[in-house]
């Protein structure tokens, strides 16, 4: 029988909704419906046009919009009265007349608006937003650096304000901070990053007013330490940024030790090069008891005095010592610590040998994430050490750990059964891992009595393979793999996502058509590079069809038959590197502008596209970002047509000889729309076999 809830929630039935049966349905049920659909647009844009009533229920379910430029505002804004986040990341105009149209259109619905890729509004503007959406919790003005105090001013009318970013918008001062402060009081996180007129003064301010502050980004503001008692005061406080503020020393954070409040969970001192072990010891007196999260990037060296004093934060679960050089000493401290750390992160430390390295990982074994990104003096016993002790890694990154044999990554695959990231780029791993020749003559007597040696096992990427969690793999330069590795990784890892093939030469279209087989729900790939892919590898891939970012530049058996495959099938593709696929012309940004109307970024340099491939690129509403150089069809006039008819744009890189053969008028029209020119002088150059080009790399490192 049918239940008296499920009755209810029926639309009465009459002649006029018998026409249709979805009508019977009500909006609750339909609203449930479209909670289950997933963030792809397409999907709700295909729910809307079952038929009038849909369309109608979607529109009043909507809670988020991204329009594509604000000319559209008007119009759907009209369509959507509901929305409470609004993202305009797409227009790079919006004026003081947008805005009055927003806070007029959504009023007291809007909670959150994102401007941080948008210019040319004032303070008028904003105080218009503030007055009218008065249950605005969320304001993104990152990137307004014309906005002054007066605007700032302006943002402090918005009473219930939770989140406000104003990353580099440099022209405000104390003083509009301070407006901020009194006006905004239940702020829970404020970035200042880059807000070079703001001082100790201001930030005070922030600390005082805004008790209930959880996030303060400070990242190279000129403060020093009169700011700091106040701040550790904040008694909500989580997050710390203090990265680049060079006026901060041990002196400054002698104000630790006093303070009775303490730092919840991160705090960031990247940069603050006048900091050593002697300031950093105060952390463990009172502020930095909680501490879970510290970063301290290309700081002081890590050293035993170092290490001793931050062994004393109870809680920490993650360091990050980024460019640090390191001692060995260092190192073994830290893996003497009484803490179990959840992730290290050693990245281009110079310094880290495997003595140190091996020591500290035998003793953290809980470690999830590990970086040792350019840790170039590690060799095979690190990573035995790393794959014995450290069995649940989720992520690990060791690109160009250029000692690392090959026989190593083998022991990845055997060991840590959990990674869902791996970047490997630019080291030794091949197919086989261990030369069959080498097991059948012999080891060498080392990993034979350490009983490391994948004697029976004889694969490297196949043995990776064995990661069926992995959703990112990392590959580039790694100039042994081919098809064979390349296809056990597509049969064994159906979760991947992300891979990278840069420059892996070795790789054709067998290899990629498993990958696109097998990992259905592949999002960005890039094969740069990879000489030998045709259009058969872009007909496998059209078959993903979450497929946003494809890169292939370098890719000369590619033509406009394949692009015109990934145009029709991956409709969310964002991000497209046709970089020097010379035989991809006019004939592929046909299907282009039809199919792919997601697409933000392209780079068409060096392609045959000529005047009028470039024109039709300009019903992509999306299209922001625009790089065309050394285009052997492309004239003035054409350039000229195209650039005024893709009105969305905002950063175009061109050949600089087109300067002087623009008429001045239009570049200027054109950067009055907010697009930005990047004029480059580069020389055609012919391309080194990848051998020689990596040669060359380690020459310069």
């Amino acid at each position: 029988m049918e239940s008296s809830e499920l009755r209810a929630m029926k639309k009465p039935k009459t002649e006029e909704n018998l026409t249709n049966p979805f009508d019977l349905l009500s909006e609750e049920l339909v609203f449930l419906v479209l909670d289950f659909l997933s963030e792809n647009p397409f999907d709700r844009e295909s729910f809307s046009l079952v038929c009038k009533y849909f369309y109608s229920v979607e529109a009043k379910h909507r809670k988020t919009l991204k329009p594509l430029r604000p000319k559209q505002l008007a119009s759907v804004l009209t369509r959507y009265p509901n929305v409470t986040r609004l993202d305009l990341t797409l227009c790079p105009i919006l004026t003081d007349a947008s805005l009055a149209e927003i806070s007029n259109a959504c009023g007291s619905n809007l909670t959150s608006i994102d401007l941080s890729r948008s210019r040319f509004f004032s303070g008028a503007g904003l105080l218009n937003l503030a007055l009218n959406c008065q249950n605005l919790v969320e304001i993104d003005l990152s990137n307004a650096t014309e906005l002054r105090d007066s605007g700032a001013a302006a943002v402090a009318e918005a009473k219930n304000l939770e989140r406000l970013w104003l990353a580099r918008c440099k022209m405000i001062t104390d003083l509009g901070v301070g407006c901020i402060a009194v006006g905004c009081r239940k702020l829970r996180l404020i970035s200042l990053k880059w807000c070079l007129g703001v001082g100790d003064f201001g930030v005070g301010l922030i600390a005082v007013k805004c008790k209930e502050i959880r996030s303060l980004d400070l990242s190279f503001l000129p403060i020093t330490d009169e700011c700091f008692p106040s701040i550790l005061k904040l008694q909500y406080l989580e997050d710390l940024v203090l990265e680049g503020c060079f006026c901060i020393d041990d002196s400054s954070l002698e104000v630790l030790k006093c303070s009775c409040m303490s730092l919840k969970q991160k705090l960031d001192m990247s940069s603050c090069q006048n900091i050593t072990h002697v300031g950093l010891s105060s952390l463990t007196h009172g502020a930095g008891e909680n501490l879970q999260e510290l970063t301290l990037s290309y700081v002081s060296p890590v050293t035993l005095a170092l290490a001793d004093s931050l062994g004393k934060l109870p809680r920490l679960q993650s360091i990050k010592l980024d460019g640090c050089p390191v001692t060995c000493a260092g190192l073994k401290a830290i893996g003497n610590w009484c803490v179990s750390l959840k992730e290290l992160s050693l990245s281009k430390c110079s310094g880290v040998i495997d003595d140190g390295l091996s020591s500290l990982v035998t003793k953290h074994t809980d470690l999830r994430k590990l970086d040792i990104t350019c840790c170039r003096q590690i060799t095979y016993v690190s990573i035995a050490q790393i794959t014995n002790s450290c069995t649940a890694l989720t992520s690990l990154k060791m690109e160009s750990c250029t000692l690392v044999p090959r026989e190593a990554f083998v022991l990845i695959g055997q060991q840590c059964h959990f990674l869902e990231e791996l970047d490997l780029t630019d080291n030794e791993i091949d197919d086989e891992g261990f030369p069959l020749s080498l097991i059948l003559g012999g080891v060498k007597d080392y990993y034979v009595k350490q009983k490391t040696h994948p004697l029976f096992l004889c694969a490297g990427l196949e043995s990776i393979s064995r990661c069926s969690k992995l959703s990112s793999l990392k590959l580039g330069i790694c100039l042994n793999i081919t098809d064979k590795g390349v296809a056990q990784v597509g049969f064994s890892c159906s979760k991947l996502n992300e891979l990278d093939l840069y420059r892996c030469t070795n790789i054709t279209d067998s290899g990629i058509s498993v990958i696109a087989y097998g990992c259905p729900d592949l999002e960005m790939i890039n094969i740069a590079y990879c000489k030998d892919v045709t259009d058969n590898s872009l007909l496998s891939l059209s078959k993903c069809s979450r497929l946003n970012t494809f890169e292939s530049r370098g890719c000369p058996l590619i033509t406009s038959l394949g692009l015109a495959a990934i145009a029709v099938q991956c409709k969310q593709l964002a991000k497209l590197d046709i970089k020097k696929c010379s035989n991809i012309d006019d004939t592929g940004m046909i299907p282009l502008a039809y199919f792919s109307q997601n697409l933000r970024q392209i780079n068409l340099s060096y392609t045959a596209v000529t005047d009028a491939g470039l024109l039709k690129l300009a019903s992509i509403g999306c299209l922001q970002s625009l790089t065309i150089l050394h285009l052997d069809g492309l004239t003035p006039s054409g350039l000229a047509t195209a650039l005024l008819a893709c009105e969305g744009l905002t950063k175009v890189k061109l050949q600089a000889s087109f300067k002087s053969l623009i008429p001045q008028p239009l570049l200027k029209h054109l950067e009055g729309r907010g697009c930005v020119f990047q004029w480059r002088d580069k020389v055609l150059r012919a391309e080194l076999d990848p051998r020689c080009w990596k040669l060359k790399l380690e020459d310069i490192m």
